[in-house]
């Protein structure tokens, strides 16, 4: 059997050295459908990763600890869901193997004024040293970040400064309503502006010390503990490390895929695009390649005769021809992807300018990133396309009768 697989293979390998015109644009075909394939779906995962960095590294982090019940509850009365300001858990959080910083934020919201403007505001009362870390994503357009916890200072989403007319330096007056009911009111300095990957939340965002947000809100503790880890991959491992190490009835653990919610319906679109665009570069290779393979069957129907009436199974026929696409789909695959790849990083080294997309108010330079995922699947699609291509061809020449075959050029 193995020696009729080596003397099919090298038949094969013969055949296609025999009309290297047909050979060259079949595994061009296969080789230009595979650059494609790799090009555009490494700019969709560089668009994916980037996208989820920016969202964990400037809102949400990899991890968030609340009360059992805030998400659903406690956006309407966060003050009923608080976490201690200290206490042996938290330790045990910072202390977490592949835990690289966690901080306390605080939310609240209220009305924001600067002379004669008024508008609303979602509000975070944050750990700044901690928060520099964890939220080390978000770009300041103006001004400096907060850096102290005693600082009488706010930090402004750009849209929010826009709004109000503010710029670093101004003050502005912050009113809200306290978990007891009571109206509280609280002038500040604008520290500066920052921008995020989201647009409505700069719209609306805006951050104090986390202890200036207590005075205000006249409240001790946190609503949420936010998680930052070493590597995004170890998200769903330590969610179930801190799941058994922190007791169910006081504590939730929320992976940061359950929070983004724009984020993960855009990984769902563009994978649904990914897929067709695979489907379509198949479907182009199937049809070429087969349209060659039917062209090879009837230029050698008569060597297709004259092989079967010297005894040889009709199988091994059918054989040779699958082998004949088969190399064509590796020589094709692995041209491809060398050439995909090459590429990509040439393409990533010079960057690709982009406009701001929607939902934001700043471009980006993207790249293209090709991962060991994507080189398998474009293998995979060269060879299951190139394979179904010969299907057709191989069966014709493998039913081929005898007499007619042999007379077919007489």
């Amino acid at each position: 059997m193995t020696t009729f697989l080596m003397t099919d293979l090298r038949v094969a390998m013969r055949n296609l050295q025999r009309n290297k015109h047909r050979t060259m644009v079949a595994v061009l075909t296969v080789t230009m459908g595979i650059v494609a394939f790799l090009l555009a779906g490494g700019f969709v995962e560089w668009i994916f990763t980037s996208m989820r960095e920016a969202t964990i590294r400037s809102q949400l982090g990899h991890i968030q600890v609340v009360r059992p019940g805030y998400m659903t509850k406690g956006i309407a009365d966060p003050y009923h869901y608080l976490l201690p300001a200290r206490s042996a858990a938290l330790e045990s959080l910072l202390q977490a193997e592949g835990v690289e910083s966690v901080a306390q934020r605080l939310a609240f919201s209220g009305l924001v004024s600067h002379g004669d403007v008024t508008v609303t505001f979602i509000g975070e009362g944050i750990e700044p040293e901690r928060e520099l870390v964890i939220s080390n994503e978000i770009v300041l357009s103006s001004g400096k970040n907060l850096t102290q916890p005693n600082e009488k200072a706010a930090l402004l989403g750009e849209g929010l400064a826009k709004n109000l007319g503010v710029e670093p330096g101004d003050d502005i007056v912050l009113l809200v309503t306290t978990a007891n009911g009571a109206a509280n009111a609280i002038e500040v300095k604008v520290s500066g502006a920052f921008l995020t990957d989201s647009k409505e939340f700069d719209d609306n965002a805006l951050r104090l010390p986390i202890d200036l947000a207590r005075k205000l809100m006249r409240v001790e503790g946190a609503t949420s503990w936010v998680v930052l880890l070493d590597k995004t991959e170890r998200t769903q491992t330590m969610v179930g490390r801190l799941r058994a190490l922190l007791p169910e009835r006081d504590f939730e653990v929320i992976p940061w895929t359950d929070l983004a919610d724009f984020y993960n319906k855009t990984v769902l679109l563009y994978s649904k695009q990914i897929d067709l665009m695979m489907y379509v570069i198949g479907m182009l290779i199937v049809l070429t390649i087969s349209n060659t393979q039917m062209t090879s069957v009837l230029e050698r129907t008569t060597e297709i005769g004259t092989i079967m009436a010297m005894g040889q199974h009709s199988s091994r026929v059918l054989q040779i021809f699958l082998i004949e696409g088969f190399l064509i789909g590796i020589i094709g695959g692995v041209t491809g992807v060398s050439t995909g790849y090459l590429l990509a990083t040439v393409l990533s080294i010079v960057g690709i300018p982009m406009p701001p997309p929607p939902g934001m108010i700043v471009g980006f330079t993207a790249e293209i990133l090709v991962n060991g995922k994507m080189v398998i699947d474009a293998l995979l699609l060269a060879l299951v396309t190139t394979l179904l291509a010969s299907v057709l061809p191989a069966r014709k020449a493998s039913r081929m009768n005898i007499v007619d075959a042999l007379r077919c050029n007489q």
